[in-house]
């Protein structure tokens, strides 16, 4: 408890030093100008997120209008979904069915970043919403870490706990999802693209139609929200450099290792790109911007429970990933 001594009232105001004023104006500027700067971060925060809904909404009424015509995805319904936006059209919000489940697993993914960061004492931002014209409504979410990272038990649950939480989070949305979604035959051939089936979707699909191949089921939205949230967890599970996967490899492996498997996969992702095109982008960008990782200053291994929970990085990576998401047909 702080003790506040007697203050004496000022009889002559001329006596207190002009420097007084300055250096008060300086700290009370200083302090408003802090003060707007933050507000102005979180407006961008606010901003980006309700720009991501609105993208992630108007895909949803694309794939919802789509399902329920029991038909693939018609890629013209994206850009009515805008045209209904801008008209305020409130039936372009049918497609919340896939935004808010897909919002809800991306913001367990940040947030599980960001509680850890909190957790050891690393400065890092809120997330950063990218949103997207076209394709799902959004290219994902980050944190920014601004303070360095001592020591590789923090680096381990900064790394693997995103994409835990995430991965946690989608389950029920997947398995709903799956609940609602329905047979219909030669589906995946009849559209201008086809969605590929990670291995925990080929799952859920074995559990709610025995027998049926993922050809002729049609997705629920909220299922392909939990598509959506399963690239997005592989992705980031790729160990190589400063992606998630990569934090966890340098957490347990040494740092030669960890160089030497980041350019390994790198030059694998090369080679997919001959199958699935968008490998070569993300190949050039993690070669350029996230190949290196920065330094660890404790060099102390990660503790017996820590490694053990590092095969269950691995385990949601090989339900998760999958060699071509996406797949465009030629007419």
């Amino acid at each position: 408890m702080s003790k506040l001594g007697s203050v004496r009232p000022v009889q002559n105001i001329e006596s207190i030093p002009i420097r007084a004023f300055r250096y008060r104006g300086f700290w009370t500027r200083a302090s408003a100008s802090r003060d707007m700067r933050k507000a102005a971060q979180l407006l961008l925060h606010f901003v980006l997120f309700l720009l991501t809904f609105l993208t992630c909404t108007v895909f949803g009424f694309a794939l919802f209008q789509s399902f329920s015509a029991n038909q693939p995805l018609n890629l013209d319904l994206i850009s009515e979904g805008y045209a209904r936006l801008f008209r305020g059209d409130g039936s372009v919000f049918s497609g919340v069915r896939f935004s808010i489940p897909l919002l809800v697993i991306l913001l367990a993914h940040e947030f599980g970043h960001y509680v850890a960061c909190k957790r050891w004492g690393v400065e890092a931002s809120l997330p950063y919403f990218l949103p997207s014209p076209t394709l799902l409504g959004t290219f994902g979410a980050f944190i920014r870490i601004r303070s360095p990272i001592y020591t590789r038990n923090s680096l381990f649950d900064i790394g693997a706990s995103g994409p835990i939480a995430g991965f946690v989070v989608l389950l029920p949305f997947l398995f709903l999802g799956m609940h609602w979604s329905r047979i219909a035959p030669g589906i995946a051939s009849g559209g201008e693209m086809a969605f590929g089936t990670p291995l925990l979707i080929h799952i859920a699909e074995a559990v709610r139609f025995p027998g049926v191949g993922s050809a002729n089921i049609s997705l629920h939205p909220m299922a392909m929200a939990a598509w959506a949230g399963l690239v997005a967890t592989a992705t980031n599970l790729l160990p190589i450099g400063q992606l998630d996967g990569g934090h966890i490899l340098y957490a347990v492996v040494s740092e030669r290792w960890h160089r030497l498997l980041s350019n390994l996969l790198i030059a694998v992702l090369i080679g997919l790109g001959f199958l699935y095109r968008p490998w070569w982008l993300l190949a050039v960008l993690l070669f350029l911007f996230g190949r290196k990782h920065p330094l660890v200053y404790d060099q102390a291994p990660v503790d017996r429970a820590r490694r053990l929970l590092s095969i269950s990085t691995l385990v949601i990576f090989a339900l998760s990933v999958l060699l071509m998401p996406i797949e465009i047909h030629t007419r």
